[in-house]
């Protein structure tokens, strides 16, 4: 179920952060622009202790924070304004009746209380019994406590805090943050305090099941390495935890039933940087937008391509996307207009990757044609057409596949130059520089089953992993080019690989 929250006691837990930092003057400002008073204690026993031992001071101060009847509040001030009084303490007594606003009330509406306080005031001589009418100076304090107490409600020191670490705590709960890591809280997402070493994986720590008629046809990381999501043959875009293995019902949408959705197979995805929108593309050509948060349908492109969206990637500054299709194009799409801005040409088959250059000048495709391509991103014309060279235990005159081509992190030793890992269906996986020339490559071993059918590097650049048709994953140093470790990681076909942005 849901909860509904008032915003006047949103704005109650600003006034408190601010009256226990000290904050009066925007404590004071608040009060006044949202007409909400605090009119809470952190302890009814303390101020009722502070009123029957008169330490006004402290009471006075409370009290500005408390929305208490007028009544009330004149009864307070008269008996300070007495107590002052009787210890000669005649200036103050006459400031606290002349300009304060219970006072000033008081005049106006019962003027005949107000002059005999004036009068009391102004006596050479207190007389106690006159003053209190009769009642000791202790009664009058306790009658008072007892009314104030009525009128006041009681909060426990620190709300907005303590209720912003239970939130944080449920969201590590359920796998929303991770534990143990500093948070923005501001942000939402965790803060990543220290560098840990990247380490390849050697054991399969969770797998997520999905139903007899269903397979995920691709997944997807967000760069906060908040959500995981995965879009299936049947059209559906799950978010997971990745930790457990399960559908992640903190999502109000997935716990209602209501996914994200499209009619046919979701075979491409991508988040933007911020990891607040979701693009998804279907084997119709379609592509989606959503928000992560809400579930809903942001922007939608019904032909975006004429066949499949094979693959998407986001613009860094989340204004475009960049799609590649079995159609034979790249494309360009506005986010803003939701149209078509580019297209691009050159490719005699399935384009399977499409990436810009660092520097967003370029866009480089890799094609089932054998070819990858490099374009100028703003006139889309061919700069440069790369074959990769086949493996020397194959013919030079076979075509192969390339299955992708990923712009390199920052490499020692290279400059500034953009460098791409190239995958094609072989056994060895490629860094090129642009002109086409080979750095380094990375082999399987293999020349049975060895095929490359997919690859990612790790977040730091530092580990290439290729996933080949014997369903292994093999992990490369990037730096010497060796092959550091194997590990079986399905028992059926594997069609993909994604890394998580920081484990």
């Amino acid at each position: 179920g849901t909860a509904n929250v008032e915003s006047a006691d949103i704005v109650r837990l600003m006034l408190q952060f601010c009256k226990e930092n000290s904050l009066f003057r925007t404590l004071q400002c608040l009060q006044e622009e949202s007409r909400v008073c605090l009119n809470t204690v952190d302890s009814m026993d303390g101020l009722a202790s502070d009123i029957n031992h008169g330490r006004w001071d402290s009471v006075l101060q409370a009290a500005s924070y408390l929305s208490l009847p007028s009544n009330v509040q004149q009864d307070l001030y008269s008996q300070v304004i007495l107590e002052l009084a009787e210890l000669r303490e005649l200036e103050t007594a006459l400031h606290l009746l002349r300009e304060t606003a219970p006072m000033i009330a008081l005049k106006q509406t019962v003027p005949e209380r107000y002059l005999r306080l004036e009068a009391l005031v102004k006596k050479p001589h207190f007389d106690p019994m006159e003053a209190y009418e009769g009642m000791t100076k202790e009664k009058r304090r306790t009658s008072i406590a007892q009314a104030v107490a009525k009128h006041v409600q009681v909060a426990p020191p620190s709300r907005l805090l303590a209720l912003v670490g239970q939130a944080m705590k449920w969201q590590q709960h359920v796998g929303l943050l991770p534990k143990n890591a500093r948070i923005d809280v501001f942000r939402g997402v965790a803060v990543d305090s220290m560098e840990e070493a990247e380490l390849c994986p050697t054991m399969v720590a969770k797998t997520v099941k999905f139903g007899a008629k269903s397979h995920p046809e691709c997944a997807v990381f967000s760069p906060d390495g908040q959500f995981c999501v995965s879009g299936s043959v049947d059209g559906f875009v799950e978010v997971w935890d990745y930790q457990s293995g399960t559908l992640r019902k903190d999502l109000a949408y997935q716990d209602e039933g209501s996914f994200m959705m499209h009619e046919k197979a979701v075979i491409a995805i991508a988040f933007n940087k911020e990891s607040e929108l979701l693009a998804t593309g279907s084997q119709d050509g379609q592509i989606k937008v959503w928000r992560i948060a809400t579930g809903e349908c942001a922007r939608r492109y019904e032909k975006a391509h004429n066949e499949g969206v094979s693959w998407i990637t986001w613009s860094k500054d989340s204004s475009q996307l960049l799609t590649a299709s079995f159609d034979h194009t790249a494309r360009a799409h506005g986010i803003k207009s939701g149209k078509t801005l580019k297209e691009y040409r050159g490719h005699k088959s399935y384009v399977n990757s499409a990436v810009y250059s660092n520097d967003n000048s370029k866009v480089i495709t890799a094609s089932s044609d054998s070819h990858v391509n490099i374009f100028d991103a703003k006139t889309t014309e061919v700069l440069q057409t790369i074959t990769p060279p086949p493996p020397s235990h194959l013919s030079s005159i076979m075509d192969f596949a390339v299955n992708c081509a990923i712009v390199a992190p920052k490499l020692a030793g290279h400059g500034n130059e953009d460098l791409i890992f190239v995958c094609a269906r072989t056994n060895t996986i490629q860094l090129m520089n642009l002109a086409g020339q080979v750095l380094k490559s990375f082999c399987s071993g293999k020349k049975e089953k060895g095929d490359f059918v997919a690859m990612t590097i790790s977040p730091k650049g530092e580990w290439l992993y290729g996933v080949a048709e014997d369903n292994t994953l093999y992990c490369f140093s990037t730096m010497s080019g060796g092959l550091e470790q194997t590990l079986k990681c399905a028992d059926k076909e594997v069609i993909g690989l994604v890394h998580h942005p920081s484990r």
